[in-house]
C-alpha cells in the first residue's frame, strides 16, 4: 500500500477548490495592471503632444522670417510671424544707460550720527533707509558695507537701486546703480535727515559714473522719425524686435535691416507639428491595434473612449479654419493616419495668403485658444487635467478595482488556508491510522510465521 502524504494531498485538494476563483482574480488583476500601464503610456503620449502644441504656440508663430543687417555689431533682431518682408534704415544717436553714482570717502560713523536718508528716482518712486538700524554687527559704528546692505534690504527698494562697495587702490567707495535704463532711473539722495557732519557731507557730494539717459534712434536714418525710450529694445515695427548695442557716429551710413521670408524655417515649424502628431498617432495605433492569429491586440483595441479620442483628433485635422485647411497648406495623411508635408504646396499657399498658417494653426493659449493648436490643446485637457480628466478618472477606477481584487485575494488566501488546514488534519489522522494498521498487519504476519 502506498504511503499517504497528508501535506501533498491537502495542498492538491485546497488548490482544486480555490483554483477557479484564483484564476479569475489573477486574470482580472493582470488586466487591471495592463490597463493602468496602458493609461500611463497614453498619458505620456498625449502630454508630449500637448507640450509640442504649446511650444509651437509660444514660438512667435509658425511663419518664419530672417532678419539681417548690413553692418554687424550695432543691433540684433528677432522676428515673429506678424513681421512683413521689407527693408528699414536706422541711425542710433545714443543708447539707453542706467544711472550710476559713487560716494567716495564715505566714513564709518557712530550709530548716533546715523539717521534717515531717502533714495529718489526720476520716475517719482522713492524709498527710505534708516541708517540708525544699519549696525548689523553691533559694534557701535555704521560702515560702508552696512550702509550698502541697509539700502539693498530697504522695504520699498525691491531691487530698484543696487548698492555695492567697490575697493580700488586701497580705498573703498559706495556705488549705487539703477536697475533700469533710461532717464526715469536717475538716482538722487536726500540726506537732510542726517545730523550735520562727515556722513551727510559725503552723501551730498556724489560723483556720476554713468548718466541716466534714454535711447534715441532715428527710423529712416538721421532726420527721419525720432524714437526715444528708456530701453534699448524697440518693438515699433510689427513683428520685429530690435535691440541696439552701440551708438553710431554722425558720419556713419545708416544701419539697414532686411526682413525676408524664411521658407525653410517655416516648413521646419510645420514639420515639427507633423512629427509630433505622427508620434502620437503611432502610440495610439499601438494601444488600439486589433489582435490576429499571430499577434496580440492592443489593450484598448475595443475601447470606445480611445476610439472617440482618435476620431476627435482626426476631425480637428480635417476641419477648416477661417476657410483654410491643413490640406491646402500641403499637409496630408496616408491610409494609416500618418501626416506628411508638401513643402512646395505650403510655399505656394503662403504666397497666395501669407496669413494662412496663422489662420489654421492659431494658438494653444490657455486664455484664448484658437485654430488647430488651440482646438487640440483644449480637447487634450479633457484627458490630461489632473484629478478630473478622463485618464485620472480611469486610473482612479482601476485603483478601486485593484483594491477590491486585493481584498478578494486576501479572503481567498484565508479560504485556501482553511481548506488546507482541514484537509491536512483529516489526512494526517488517516495517515496515522494507516501506519497503525500496517504495524498491526506486521505483527500478525510475525505470529503467523512463528507458528
Amino acid at each position: 500500500m502506498a504511503t499517504l502524504d497528508p501535506v501533498t494531498t491537502a495542498t492538491q485538494l485546497a488548490t482544486a477548490y480555490t483554483q477557479p476563483l484564483q484564476t479569475q482574480i489573477t486574470t482580472q488583476t493582470q488586466n487591471a495592471q495592463k490597463e493602468s500601464t496602458a493609461l500611463n503610456t497614453l498619458r505620456s503620449a498625449l502630454s508630449a503632444f500637448d507640450s509640442a502644441l504649446s511650444s509651437l504656440s509660444s514660438s512667435k508663430g509658425l511663419k518664419q522670417f530672417t532678419a539681417a543687417f548690413n553692418t554687424a555689431g550695432i543691433a540684433t533682431a528677432t522676428t515673429t510671424s506678424k513681421a512683413q518682408a521689407g527693408s528699414y534704415q536706422f541711425h542710433v544717436e545714443q543708447l539707453a544707460t542706467a544711472h550710476q553714482l559713487v560716494f567716495e570717502d564715505l566714513p564709518a560713523v557712530p550709530v548716533a550720527l546715523g539717521g534717515p536718508i531717502t533714495v529718489q528716482l526720476q520716475d517719482g518712486s522713492s524709498f527710505n533707509v534708516n541708517l540708525v538700524a544699519a549696525d548689523s554687527d553691533s559694534d557701535g559704528t555704521i560702515s560702508q558695507s552696512e550702509i550698502a546692505r541697509a539700502i539693498n534690504q530697504a522695504n520699498d527698494n525691491q531691487g530698484k537701486v543696487v548698492a555695492s562697495v567697490v575697493t580700488s587702490g586701497g580705498q573703498t567707495q559706495l556705488l549705487l546703480s539703477s536697475s533700469k535704463t533710461g532717464e526715469g532711473g536717475e538716482i538722487t539722495i536726500d540726506a537732510s535727515g542726517l545730523p550735520a557732519g562727515a556722513l551727510q557731507d559725503a552723501f551730498n557730494n556724489s560723483r556720476e559714473l554713468t548718466a541716466a539717459q534714454d535711447a534715441v534712434v532715428w527710423l529712416g536714418g538721421q532726420g527721419g522719425v525720432r524714437m526715444q525710450q528708456a530701453s534699448n529694445t524697440f518693438t515699433s515695427i510689427e513683428g520685429v524686435s530690435l535691440t541696439f548695442t552701440r551708438a553710431m557716429t554722425a558720419t556713419e551710413a545708416p544701419l539697414t535691416l532686411t526682413v525676408s521670408d524664411d521658407a525653410a524655417g517655416t516648413a521646419g515649424k510645420v514639420e515639427e507639428f507633423v512629427k509630433a502628431y505622427n508620434t502620437l498617432r503611432t502610440a495610439l495605433d499601438s494601444l488600439t491595434k486589433a489582435g490576429g492569429e499571430n499577434s496580440t491586440g492592443g489593450v484598448f483595441a475595443s475601447d470606445a473612449g480611445i476610439r472617440a479620442l482618435s476620431s476627435k483628433l482626426n476631425s480637428l485635422l480635417r476641419a477648416e479654419y477661417d476657410g483654410v485647411s491643413l490640406t491646402q497648406l500641403g499637409v496630408k495623411g496616408d491610409r494609416n493616419g500618418q501626416l506628411s508635408l508638401d513643402k512646395d504646396r505650403l510655399e505656394k499657399a503662403l504666397l497666395a495668403d501669407p496669413a494662412a498658417l496663422d489662420k489654421v494653426f492659431g494658438s494653444a493659449s490657455v486664455s484664448a485658444p484658437t485654430g488647430l493648436l488651440g482646438g487640440m490643446s483644449k480637447y487634450l485637457d479633457q484627458w490630461l487635467t489632473s484629478g478630473s480628466g478622463q485618464i485620472a478618472s480611469r486610473q482612479n477606477s482601476i485603483q478601486i478595482q485593484q483594491k477590491n481584487l486585493s481584498a478578494r485575494q486576501t479572503r481567498l488566501d484565508a479560504q485556501y488556508d482553511s481548506y488546507y488546514q482541514r484537509y491536512l488534519q483529516q489526512f494526517t489522522q488517516l495517515a496515522t491510522l494507516q501506519a497503525q494498521m500496517e504495524h498491526t498487519s506486521g505483527l500478525f504476519a510475525q505470529v503467523s510465521m512463528g507458528s
